[in-house]
């Protein structure tokens, strides 16, 4: 149980770091100057990574401690 906590752990932070990124990725292609819909704008754009990045950074955490073996019984 405890080798699929690490890779759970590994997981883990690896999904942290592939969705920020990928956020990122989408705000950078999806802004537009001149955009006339509300994806195109900046704001919610950075609202959304402002919302999900310490969600994020607290799953890179959480897997990090799984990764450790601080979670053992």
């Amino acid at each position: 149980m405890n080798h699929l906590k690490k890779y759970a752990g590994l997981v883990w932070i690896l999904l942290a770091i592939v969705a920020i990124t990928l956020l990122c990725y989408a705000a950078y292609t999806n802004i537009a100057a001149h955009g006339k819909h509300d994806i195109d704008k900046p704001l919610p754009w950075i609202i959304i990574i402002t919302v999900f990045t310490p969600v994020a950074f607290g799953l890179g955490i959480f897997g990090y401690y799984a990764l450790k073996d601080e979670y053992k019984q």
